[in-house]
């Protein structure tokens, strides 16, 4: 919910530059002059910032001054969403059963924020400062890996304490048609109340801007605006380059054993609900092995395999851990369960038959999609699938096949179809047992 609300407000207020903090659990990594760090792997997609722990203050030698900050007045900004479902109708995009209910939902929030920004003449005065003597480790580990470093410049945070409610109440008998998370909730089970609330605290970082940092020789030499994908980059492909990519790192996974691919598969599942436990398993995988749980497991497997000296699984593995880290931690969660399920095939054709017909085009486009696609998925399956492209920034309802193409889908759309063919690609490799057998 957290980073939905984010969005929204991003949306209303921010501009092309603001960015959403995606997990409120991480929003104190993002402070002023935080630096973050990001390796750009695919044309296709824009990997997610990543906190490095450190600030711009911390690298710079002493006696470097902190630049002043410029702090607005505060703005508010209020949300209510109220939606209600009742049950008997009728669902023609493969859904079976039927229902006697009625569903509500109401999401309530209105949070006071300002904006702190470092005016650029003051981070200007910060060129040609020197760095630390020796350079911090991590600069050293961000080079190797090829990443690029940023400045957190802008910030927009809470001036005061408040919760997000979420509250909904179920009363039905059989099944009920109504917004994928619900139903997903309802076939677990949950069928009464269901209420939910985010506590976010004065001076929490919502969104934020960034300039990137470039490092030549020993000092802290230029800032400029940050380096992001944009659509004008995307552009220049189409949705057969992105397939070739995808197939590339397919086929590098298929060069290894059918028992290493099985101890990937089942070892990233349960690490879906933990981000971190996958920015780990990515920042180690050409490095030493630390006590990481199902992580360690995938690394130490990799090692004891014997294979080709030209095959490279942890590119592939990478490719594939970077897919997963653009997605939402609601798309983790939901991925989950569609391994569970067995569903990846079909899932991945549906995202396909979104993309390739519209990977081309900036405006909104209607489509539909094919029946003989949503009718293997079924009851939760459907529910779980929708969830997975809405998160994408497609509105989908569950009693209808069609929506609307958003030039906002593209590039998560693009990384959920990248995750969802590895992942297929694991799977069938690593087990007999077929598609769609849960």
């Amino acid at each position: 919910m957290g980073y939905r609300w984010s969005k929204k407000m991003v949306r209303n207020f921010g501009g092309k530059d603001l960015r959403p903090v995606k997990s409120l659990l991480d929003a104190t990594h993002f402070r002023q002059f935080s630096i973050l760090r990001k390796n750009p792997q695919s044309q296709f997609w824009e990997q997610p910032d990543i906190p490095v722990e450190y600030s711009l203050m911390d690298i710079l030698a002493p006696g470097s001054s902190v630049p002043e900050v410029e702090v607005t007045s505060p703005f508010f900004f209020s949300d209510t969403v109220i939606q209600k479902w009742k049950a008997g109708v009728s669902v023609s995009a493969g859904v079976d059963g039927s229902a006697s209910g009625e569903f509500t939902q109401s999401r309530e929030s209105s949070l006071e924020f300002q904006k702190v920004t470092v005016p650029s003449q003051n981070l200007e005065r910060l060129q040609n400062s020197k760095l630390l003597d020796p350079e911090p480790s991590f600069l050293k580990h961000c080079r190797e890996r090829g990443d690029n470093l940023y400045v957190v410049t802008e910030v927009i945070e809470l001036t005061n304490s408040t919760t997000l409610h979420d509250k909904s109440s179920v009363n039905t008998l059989g099944k009920l048609f109504g917004s994928w998370n619900i139903l997903i909730k309802v076939w677990h089970g949950d069928t009464k109340s269901m209420p939910s609330s985010h506590y976010i605290l004065i001076s929490q970082v919502m969104a934020y801007k960034k300039k990137q940092l470039v490092i030549k020789g020993n000092g802290v030499s230029e800032y400029k605006p940050g380096r992001h994908l944009g659509w004008g980059r995307v552009a220049l492909a189409d949705f057969k380059h992105l397939q070739e990519e995808v197939f590339r790192k397919t086929e590098a996974l298929a060069q290894l054993s059918k028992d290493v691919q099985g101890v990937v598969f089942y070892n990233i599942l349960p690490m879906l609900g933990d981000r971190g436990a996958l920015q780990d398993l990515m920042d180690l995988s050409g490095g030493q092995v630390g006590h990481m749980g199902p992580g360690s497991i995938i690394l130490n497997k990799l090692r004891q395999d014997s294979r080709p000296p030209w095959v490279k699984p942890q590119d592939s593995i990478l490719y594939l851990l970077q897919t997963m880290m653009v997605l939402s931690d609601t798309q983790l969660e939901l991925l989950a369960l569609s391994m569970e399920k067995r569903i990846l095939l079909w899932q991945r054709e549906l995202v396909r038959v979104i993309l390739e017909p519209n990977f081309k085009y900036p405006w909104s486009i209607p489509f539909t999609l094919p029946p003989e696609l949503l009718a293997p998925l079924q009851g939760e399956g459907l529910a779980i699938t929708y969830g997975l492209l809405e998160e994408c920034g497609l509105k989908m309802e569950l009693s209808s096949p069609r929506s609307t193409w958003d030039l906002e889908a593209k590039m998560p759309l693009s990384a959920l179809y990248g995750t969802l063919s590895l992942l297929q690609q694991l799977w069938i490799n690593s087990s007999s047992r077929p598609q769609g057998d849960g």
